[in-house]
This record gives structure tokens, C-alpha cells and sequence, in this order.
């Protein structure tokens, strides 16, 4: 109906923001074509908001793993006003408000599957990131590579020794992986 599928001039990609190289999950793209035109429509949907509020809504949605840019959001909520599935409600100075019109509400019934789909795939990132940014654990791990630099580049290593740090980080990776 309105050409979610196709890659458009209109910044509606993502990727962008503060992955980074990194991408999405696994290394994709968060969103792919017109996804985040229909994340952007269901934030909007669910509640009145301003181009900032969706960005900080996407991030918190991700534990701050992923936060679109501005430059991906709001050509992205152009192009929405544009095919009038969201409008301007109210003004504050330079910020609009946006609020979704019936045909924006009638798009996320037609693909309340997708949407709910990439809600899940926010949802999971955010969890990935409390699973794998524990403060605790970064701070052992920087402690090991501390450890490593100081021991690699201040003494004579003999090559046993060296074998033995290998064993080691070895041993508790395997035993890591079996909890």
C-alpha cells in the first residue's frame, strides 16, 4: 500500500546512531527498508511525541544499545507527514508534536504482525545488552587484559609461561561456557 519494502532517498534506513559498526543483532542492520517507519509510527501511535522523544524511546527500548539518528528520524517523520499517516498537533518553538491519522492507525492494523515482530527485536537487544554489559563482568574483563598487557610487554616471557597464560584463559572460557 504505501511501499514499506523499497529503500528510499528519505533516510529511512537505520543502522545509524550508536551501534556503530556493529549494526543490529547479529551484526544486521536494526532495521531494514520501511521498519522504522513503522517503529516510528507505533511510538507515535501509542502516544503523542517529538522527533527527540522517539529516538530516546527507541534507545531506552534497546538498554541504550541502539539509538537511531536524527538524521535517520526525521526525514523518516517527513516522509510519514508527507504520505499523511501522521500530522503536527502542537508546536513548542521548533518541536512538533506528532500524532498518527487514521490512515497511520489503519497501516499498524494491517501490519500489527511486523510491528509486533520488530518491538520483539527491540526488546531482545535490550536484553542481549543487560545480558552482556554487566558492569561486574566488564570490569573483569579489563582486570584479565590489564593483567595480560602488563605481563606481555613488561617482562621476559618465556615461551612455558606463555603456554600456561593460554591454558588458563583457555580452561576458563571452556568452563564459562558449560555454566
Amino acid at each position: 500500500m504505501f511501499g514499506f519494502s523499497e529503500r528510499g532517498s528519505h533516510g529511512c534506513q537505520a543502522g545509524h546512531g550508536r551501534m556503530g559498526m556493529r549494526g543490529g543483532p547479529r551484526g544486521r542492520r536494526m532495521f531494514d527498508g520501511g521498519e522504522l517507519r513503522l517503529v516510528l509510527l507505533k511510538l507515535i501511535a501509542d502516544e503523542p511525541r517529538h522527533g527527540y522523544d522517539l529516538i530516546r524511546s527507541i534507545e531506552d527500548l534497546t538498554g541504550g544499545a541502539y539509538a537511531p539518528s536524527p538524521g535517520v528520524v526525521y526525514p523518516t517523520l517527513t516522509l510519514l507527514d508527507e504520505m499523511e499517516l501522521i500530522e503536527a498537533r502542537q508546536a513548542e518553538g521548533a518541536k512538533k508534536l506528532f500524532a498518527t491519522t487514521e490512515g497511520g492507525t489503519a497501516l499498524l492494523a494491517e501490519n500489527g504482525e511486523l510491528v509486533e515482530a520488530l518491538f520483539a527485536r527491540l526488546a531482545e537487544v535490550g536484553a542481549e545488552r543487560a545480558r552482556t554489559e554487566s558492569s561486574a563482568v566488564r570490569r573483569a574483563m579489563g582486570n584479565l587484559r590489564e593483567v595480560l598487557v602488563h605481563k606481555l610487554r613488561h617482562e621476559q616471557v618465556e615461551q612455558e609461561t606463555l603456554h600456561q597464560i593460554v591454558a588458563l584463559i583457555d580452561d576458563a572460557a571452556q568452563k564459562i561456557e558449560r555454566l
